[in-house]
């Protein structure tokens, strides 16, 4: 008998568990964003411009920290899914799920060390001007102090997503990201912190996010119990998940790697249109992040049907996940364009950061869904223990691609919009190298077994 929230993956239509699956977690995202907006509106309307920028230069940088870690999540995602596919609801899951949590936590303490020890290093690194220099490095020196929290989070919802329960990470985000938004005003507002608020109210909120998913698992009393005691690696288990896992968070740190060299192309521009560039991003990163939840229903949705050798039921997957995407991304992507203006003013009212940020924002929504239909197919592919070949296709249509495309470019003399055109550039070559490859496994058959 299902549980509540939990889906059945392996039986019937799929277009509307799909759905059930994939809103929630739109809604989840686009929470986590609304809050991560939060950060950057009130920097940016309560601290200044240079505040704005120096918080919206630090995003890729902490990406190609902690992706390796966040890939090993996907690992686990998969892997649970797996034993939920296969009927393996007992031992091996809940090393699966101890595991998980184990890794989380080691995890988040070392590589929160590592990215507190270079992030000066990586802002010089990409050249962050000397005036903002001081604090982006504050903060995230006090955002790393925080990731193990935040990598808590991550994999718990890993592991509940794992069994179709996107519902109850949503609730528990938006516990914990209104308090964030609280904390944001009062510190930034009532005790003038700038940018070191900011950063605070994110740690805050991080752990409240792992206080409350850790205490559902440890007081659950089915497969995903968390024993506290039992919390140690398994060998095989993380085995597996490292396998899927750590090729996934290497693609991902790739693709951060290319966006710092880009966003080091748009720090040559000044200020003004890094502040646009900041807010024009993070306004775009709540379609990408719609987009990216249908990457784990594919991914997830096909784990499952694999496992129960449910081969019929792939190609469907995709297209549910294409056609779900195409309607609510594609919507939003609209609505962003049209709108960019007002959206733009929500995060700074100087017209020509405003200016600045438009011309990043209509020209990049308009392509984005060329990647999103890429993420799906990564996803599918993913979710068939395939994780090399996916890095493999990043590494040259994304991150050498990008690379290359910056080092041609005489930065600062041309126009912004040759810089942001590389992205535009890079998702037609990801789709058509990730999709030759999936046409490629469905004639050899390759991961069904």
């Amino acid at each position: 008998m299902l549980k509540k929230n939990e889906i059945d993956m392996l039986n019937g239509p799929l277009f509307g568990k799909i759905l059930r699956f994939a809103v929630p977690l739109i809604l989840t995202n686009i929470l986590q964003l609304l809050f991560n907006a939060a950060d950057v509106a009130v920097a940016g309307r309560f601290a200044g411009s240079e505040s704005l920028a120096a918080v919206g230069a630090t995003s890729s940088l902490v990406f190609i920290v902690v992706n390796v870690l966040i890939g090993i999540s996907v690992g686990a995602n998969v892997v649970v899914a797996r034993c939920y596919g296969m009927g393996q609801k007992t031992d091996a899951l809940s090393k699966a799920v101890h595991t998980a949590i184990y890794v989380a936590i080691v995890g988040g303490v070392i590589f929160g060390a590592i990215g507190f020890a270079v992030c000066g290093f990586l802002l010089r690194l990409i050249e962050v001007p000397a005036d903002i220099y001081p604090l982006s490095r504050l903060y995230m020196r006090i955002y790393f102090l925080g990731l193990p929290f935040n990598m808590i989070y991550n994999y718990g919802t890993a592991i509940l997503r794992s069994r179709g329960d996107t519902t109850r990470p949503f609730f528990y985000l938006l516990i914990s990201g209104t308090t964030n938004v609280i904390l944001n005003l009062v510190f930034v507002i009532v005790f003038k912190l700038g940018v070191a608020g900011v950063a605070l109210a994110t740690d805050a909120s991080n752990l409240l996010s792992a206080v409350l998913i850790m205490r559902f698992l440890i007081k659950s009393n089915d497969e995903l119990h968390v024993d506290l005691k039992k919390i140690r690696p398994d060998k095989a288990a993380f085995i597996a998940m490292a396998r899927i896992g750590i090729p996934a968070g290497i693609q991902n740190s790739m693709f951060s790697i290319a966006n710092a060299v880009i966003q080091s192309a748009i720090n040559a521009y000044g200020p003004i249109v890094m502040a646009g560039s900041s807010a024009s991003t993070s306004i775009g990163g709540f379609v990408y992040v719609t987009m990216n939840s249908f990457h784990h229903a594919g991914q997830t949705f096909t784990s499952q049907n694999l496992a129960a050798k449910k081969y019929d039921r792939i190609p469907q997957i995709v297209k549910y996940c294409f056609i779900s995407l195409t309607l609510i991304a594609g919507t939003m992507c609209v609505l962003e364009f049209v709108f960019s203006r007002q959206l733009l003013s929500i995060y700074n009212t100087s017209p020509d950061v405003i200016a600045a940020g438009m011309v990043r924002l209509r020209m990049i929504v308009m392509t984005y869904l060329l990647y999103g239909y890429a993420d799906i197919l990564v996803g599918v592919i993913r979710g068939h223990g395939i994780s090399i070949q996916t890095v493999i296709i990043n590494l040259i249509a994304t991150c050498v691609l990008r690379i290359a495309y910056i080092h041609f470019l005489n930065v600062p003399i041309v126009d912004v919009k040759y810089v942001y055109a590389a992205y535009p550039v890079s998702w037609v070559a990801f789709l058509l190298a990730v999709t030759g490859y999936w046409i490629y496994m469905r004639k050899t058959g390759k991961g069904m077994n």
